[in-house]
């Protein structure tokens, strides 16, 4: 192999230095951005051994408590288990937990979905923080729940989302992030973004805005990607100017059929309604000749209240939760 080609390589396989061997990628010319990473991996097991950790009734103790610290110990040590990852300072880890009951599958499953969310602010992204976090939650199950079912599986660990850096934003589209909380008392109002913990309230909407009530329209949200489509025009627009309560990163919400749950926070949604009629010309559509959110709003009813906030995990339910 020439010199020119030995080089090729190199540059194309940062891992390697120009001998071919193993070495930590230099990071110190990247620029330091907001990076985010989300990663699952489900463990399957029998139905009774579910109910057990459901109801805390194993011998072991709180098994999923026992699993979010495993997961968050987890990420932060994920450079002494993977060679050549830096060690990093991780600004926020989250574990969280969904059952699956089986209900809706075929052939039926069982089991726990196990979500690992990790964020910093760095030259380096959190890909395997994420990873590593999640896959341990799972393996802490498992240990906590081997005396009662060794049958239990380790399946579907995967990246979900991460954000930042030069590759910008990935999504397999089932998980992503809230950018923003936007809220506004009064119909026709611009919302404005809040950084406070806001209520969603089942059957009602979120505290505070105008749009909540007894009806199916009761919370609005919108991907950032859409709202960058007018941004490359030239637009200068601030979270909540197409009036969503949510604005998100890591989905294709208009791509979401009627009926798709969102875990949003706390809150669980239901999606409601795609895109809506615009009956007026609003004035962004004046300035570019388009609006999104007619065509990539989606409109969701609270099923599951709870405490959101920007920052938090949403992904979507698939499983027969």
């Amino acid at each position: 192999m020439d010199t020119s080609s030995k080089e090729r390589e190199s540059h194309m396989f940062t891992h390697l230095n120009s001998k071919r061997q193993a070495q930590m990628v230099d990071i110190k010319e990247k620029s330091s951005s907001y990076r985010t990473a989300i990663a699952s991996s489900f463990i399957q097991m029998d139905v009774e051994t579910l109910d057990a950790i459901r109801s805390d009734t194993l011998k072991k103790g709180d098994v999923l408590a026992t699993a979010r610290i495993a997961g968050i110990q987890a990420a932060k040590r994920c450079s002494e288990l993977i060679p050549l990852c830096h060690p990093l300072l991780i600004s926020k880890v989250a574990i969280d937990f969904e059952f699956d009951v089986g209900e809706k599958q075929i052939p039926a499953t069982c089991g726990i979905l196990c979500l690992a969310t990790v964020s910093l602010v760095g030259q380096t992204g959190v890909e395997m923080e994420a990873l590593t976090a999640a896959s341990v939650a799972a393996l802490t199950i498992f240990d906590m729940a081997k005396a009662v079912d060794k049958n239990m599986s380790i399946e579907s660990t995967r990246l979900e989302y991460k954000s930042g850096g030069n590759s910008g934003t990935f999504t397999a589209g089932k998980a992503g992030t809230v950018l923003s909380v936007n809220l506004s008392k009064k119909k026709g109002e611009q919302k404005l973004c809040t950084l406070e913990t806001v209520d969603f309230i089942r059957g009602y909407g979120i505290e505070g805005d105008a749009h909540a009530g007894d009806w199916h329209r009761q919370v609005s949200l919108l991907d950032q990607s859409s709202v960058d489509q007018l941004i490359a025009k030239g637009l200068k627009l601030e979270h909540g100017d197409f009036a969503e309560n949510i604005t998100t990163s890591g989905f294709k919400l208009q791509t979401l059929p009627v009926g798709s749950k969102l875990r949003v926070g706390q809150a669980l949604l239901e999606i409601t309604q795609i895109g809506k009629e615009c009956h007026t010309r609003c004035a962004i559509y004046q300035q570019a000749g388009d609006c999104v959110m007619p065509r990539d709003g989606i409109f969701a009813a609270v099923i599951e209240g709870g405490k959101v906030k920007a920052g938090d995990t949403m992904y979507l339910q698939e499983r027969g939760l």
